[in-house]
């Protein structure tokens, strides 16, 4: 199943007016922007997540402030790499590069968008069967999909295979 039905008229489309826009403006106009869509969505077969290894995967632009270079926040066109951080990193050790969002809430709880105590706790009453030793960030502002699918997802797909995961919670930003 593709991750995008139709990909090469979504590129064609955003080519010609959200990109072809932005190259003569230099101005981000999401009224012309072109939001992917599916009529079926992507899955795979459930599975029992009590008996899994879960990873937390969130597109809140974090990453550890004292050794990780921070995402490319001021980047109009995106920036699609992703940083991994343990799964145990203190909340201090951890900033957010993203300027698409409020960081009031998350800087007041971690946890709004990083809820790595709270699926801690779920492992502890069995709920989830275990934590995947890292959490896979990205910056999610990323308007081109067709860079999404090429660089973003197959990075975190060989992260999460990295860690043997057998499923994902993804929070978005």
């Amino acid at each position: 199943m593709d991750i995008l039905e139709n990909i090469d008229a979504w590129w064609a489309e955003f080519e010609q007016g959200w990109m072809a826009h932005y190259q003569a403006t230099g101005e981000t106009n999401w009224k012309i922007y072109n939001r992917p869509r599916n009529k079926t969505a992507p899955a795979g077969p459930g599975i029992d997540v009590s008996r899994s290894r879960l990873a937390l995967i969130s597109s809140a632009g974090a990453y550890l402030k004292d050794s990780q270079e921070p995402y490319d926040a001021e980047n109009d066109l995106g920036d699609y790499a992703i940083r991994t951080f343990p799964s145990s990193t203190p909340f201090g050790a951890l900033a957010y590069a993203h300027t698409h969002y409020d960081h009031a809430a998350v800087e007041a709880d971690a946890q709004v968008l990083l809820p790595l105590r709270h699926l801690e706790d779920m492992v502890s009453e069995g709920m989830i069967g275990e934590l995947a030793p890292s959490v896979i960030s990205f910056h999610g502002y990323q308007p081109d999909v067709t860079r999404v699918i090429g660089e973003t997802v197959p990075a975190i797909i060989a992260a999460a295979k990295a860690e043997q995961i057998d499923a994902a919670l993804l929070v978005p930003a």
